[in-house]
């Protein structure tokens, strides 16, 4: 084979090489996040975000560290009920800022998911932002 066409022919290899472990990798990462099939969030609709999302600031605004209010989907539209608690706790003030962390668990088909993000705000009357990590 000539010097030209081994050439060729190599980087072909090497390219249907590198489109088969890419395409593999995809595949693979895909596969990978059906340990998160049937959980809580796999059935959470727009709404049913909204209503976690109000509870949570419910929840922020009213209740002590280690004290929990449960939150429900219902009369959320949603045809899979799902339900959970959310509970504040190690509330943080440095100067007008307040920082807390928040456990909401969320219920759904026998599934059982425990998120534990951070929420800031700045004064009394502002608005509750999950810190970014």
């Amino acid at each position: 084979m000539p010097m030209k066409s081994r050439a060729l022919a190599r980087a072909c290899v090497r390219s249907l090489a590198a489109a088969a472990l890419i395409a593999g990798t995809g595949s693979a990462f895909a596969a990978n996040l059906g340990f998160l099939n049937d959980t809580p969030i796999s059935y959470m609709k727009q709404r049913d975000l909204k209503a976690l999302d109000s509870a949570a600031r419910t929840a922020l605004d009213t209740k002590q560290d280690g004290e929990s209010l449960d939150w429900s989907n219902q009369g959320a539209g949603n045809p899979v009920p799902i339900r959970g608690t959310i509970t504040p706790q190690d509330t943080v003030k440095d100067g007008e800022r307040t920082c807390r962390k928040v456990t909401l668990v969320a219920i759904a088909k026998g599934q059982t998911q425990t998120w534990t993000p951070t929420a800031c705000k700045q004064g009394a009357s502002g608005k509750w932002q999950l810190l970014k990590q």
